[in-house]
């Protein structure tokens, strides 16, 4: 997302998902759901578990599938424009509404009653056994630990509220520091570090337009800025500058396997949107930004990593590209979809990747498709046909 649309996201307006444009087709039988059930959003009717579900948001409602067959087994009705991501346990996923959030059992096919109201709900953190909620409109942060939505209830947890409201970022590490974003509705400055009591330790601003987050090996975490990288790591910041004067580096996607994090990295701050065609790998040992030319342009859902902790972007070519983050080299591409323009609107459906364990899943909403592709072989496992095309795609996913 560039600027001007980024500072309008998560707004709550009920937007129609325009589907993206019309994309080639790729290789692969693809299968359509034929009796798979509708609920609406109120319902909680009793349903058989779903294997490892996927949960696809489209114009007006979720579908949830199964993660090993793809089978679409269920549909449920939910206005608005939604986003999913995994609620950090085996059964749940987190669905940002146009009221707060709110926690899906995909594993049971049906919303809960638990939810975080609030305006415009923002980003979701999963870390050291804590999943982390940010409110844009609000500024509250809720931690709690995934484990505990089992029991239909909401969990205990940890309440924090930032100075002042913001479109923001927070994550908690493993020994109860919490890291969240600064700033106001104008701009966002850089980040602040809070004790498990809640006392502040460490600040710094030197991270202008920050956004979005990740944790590498050795519990290094960064968020983005318009010039580089901000990291905490081993109880103090450090920037690493970007090579450009603007540089930003908004998005970002870690691995516990390693040290080495994967950015997005945009050089153009008056574009209506800019279409970047290289990458940034942060190195948190050595404090250094390496930029990675994919010779194809690529949107923030394309980013992901794999089970060995290599750095996964989905490309406009329809391409998985496998970069190998210590070298910075793409080691391979793996065919998944039909070539794709990423539409101005960044709240239009475009391809998006999901990965989970040694499975990539990836979204072809001109084609009303979703496809599972194992990522040690490249071999496309299996693909479906939904009703509509789709927008955001994720999925239960235990632990970080």
């Amino acid at each position: 997302m560039n600027k001007s649309i980024r500072d309008r996201a998560l707004t709550g307006t009920a937007l129609a998902l325009a589907v993206a444009t019309a994309l080639t087709a790729c290789g692969g039988d693809g299968t359509s759901p034929s009796d798979a059930k509708s609920q609406d959003a109120g319902a909680a009717s009793p349903a058989a578990p779903v294997n490892d579900p996927l949960v696809a948001t489209f114009d007006g409602g979720l579908y949830v599938l199964d993660g090993r067959s793809l089978e679409l087994t269920t549909t449920i009705d939910l206005p608005g424009f939604n986003r999913v991501n995994p609620a950090g346990d085996e059964d749940h996923v987190v669905v940002s509404t146009d009221s707060g959030f709110r926690i899906l059992n995909a594993t049971g096919q049906t919303l809960t009653d638990i939810e975080y109201r609030g305006a415009k709900p923002g980003h979701v953190v999963r870390h050291a056994g804590k999943t982390v909620l940010f409110t844009d409109g609000t500024g509250e942060v809720n931690v709690f630990e995934p484990a505990g939505l089992g029991g239909g209830k909401k969990p205990e947890g940890r309440t924090y509220t930032t100075a002042e409201a913001h479109h923001g970022v927070a994550i908690e590490l493993s020994d109860g520091r919490l890291l969240t974003t600064l700033g106001d509705e104008e701009k966002r400055t850089g980040a602040l570090v809070l004790d498990k009591d809640g006392k502040e330790i460490a600040r710094n601003e030197n991270c202008p337009g920050v956004h979005g987050e990740a944790a590498a090996k050795g519990e290094a975490v960064a968020v983005g800025c318009e010039d580089g990288v901000l990291i905490y790591k081993d109880g103090r910041f450090t920037k690493v500058d970007a090579p450009d004067d603007y540089g930003r580096t908004g998005n970002q996607a870690g691995s516990d396997e390693s040290a080495v994090l994967l950015g997005d990295y945009k050089t153009d701050p008056d574009a209506e949107l800019e279409r970047p065609t290289r990458v940034s790998l942060i190195d948190t040992g050595t404090a250094e930004l390496r930029l990675v030319d994919l010779g194809t342009s690529y949107s923030f859902r394309s980013l992901a990593r794999g089970p060995h902790g290599e750095a996964l972007v989905l490309g406009t070519d329809g391409a998985i590209h496998v970069i190998d983050p210590d070298k910075g080299t793409v080691r391979k591409k793996i065919p998944a979809v039909g070539e794709w323009r990423e539409p101005l609107d960044w709240q239009q459906a475009r391809p998006t990747l999901f990965v989970r364990d040694h499975t990539a899943y990836v979204s072809e909403p001109g084609r009303k498709a979703v496809h599972a592709i194992d990522l040690d072989s490249g071999k496309k496992l299996t693909s479906v046909t939904l009703p509509k095309g789709t927008n955001e795609l994720s999925g239960t996913v235990a632990g970080h």
